[in-house]
């Protein structure tokens, strides 16, 4: 684990490994997926006070009426993302508290992340930065947009929940690549996979449902 992360009492190694075991017990068996989330300290990338809540499955608020999803729906997405490999780059929209985006750093070669509210994105770069994540590049825009100015992406996960699939990300996603986001409304959102396959043909396949607060539009700087 990396330094300074290891945790006292219901942030300890071994309440980390509880929730491991809980994971796999739900059905996530992918080991690289595993271990990044025994590697990574979800504890601080929360209110300290809510620390002892940290690996517990349960979503938690960040602030912004945003939270930090349960580790069994991070782990499921990552483990969906990574079915059919590791893409070399990442396009996460929505950085929130930086949990996730730290998991993906230790999972693919590069992470590009986006978020529209910036002091969650201030916050979330000061946290990566003091763990050592050195593969990770950041943005205050709007989610839906997707990376400023263009590129493709091998994988492209989504932590907010659209009403209908952005056009603007499935431009971004690569031939080969994996989209995996939650779309709907409340009370009515599936967790889908979208792949594009060599020839530019889009797959979509709905995995389960979810609860995610909503992609909205627009970037706010406070």
């Amino acid at each position: 684990m990396r330094p300074g992360t290891l945790g006292i009492g219901m942030t300890s190694v071994r309440t980390r490994e509880r929730l491991i075991d809980r994971l796999r017990q739900q059905g996530i068996s992918n080991r690289q997926v595993l271990e990044a989330m025994r590697e990574v300290p979800r504890h601080l990338f929360i209110d300290e006070a809510m620390a002892h809540h940290a690996y517990e499955d349960k979503a938690l608020p960040i602030g912004f009426n945003q939270t930090i999803s349960q580790p069994y729906t991070v782990a499921r997405m990552l483990e969906a993302l990574l079915a059919h490999g590791t893409p070399e780059q990442v396009l996460e929209v929505g950085t929130g508290s930086g949990y996730q985006t730290a998991l993906l750093a230790e999972l693919v070669p590069k992470v590009f992340t986006i978020e529209r509210i910036r002091p969650l994105l201030l916050r979330a770069r000061q946290r990566l930065r003091q763990l050592g994540y050195r593969n990770v590049l950041s943005d205050h825009v709007d989610g839906h947009q997707g990376w400023p100015g263009g590129g493709e992406f091998g994988g492209i996960i989504v932590s907010a929940a659209p009403a209908t699939l952005p056009e603007a990300l499935l431009a971004q996603l690569a031939a080969g690549g994996c989209m995996v986001t939650p779309v709907g409304r409340l009370q009515n959102q599936l967790l889908k996979r979208i792949t594009r396959s060599s020839e530019g043909l889009l797959r979509e396949e709905t995995l389960e449902r979810v609860l995610f607060v909503p992609l909205i539009p627009g970037a706010l700087s406070g």
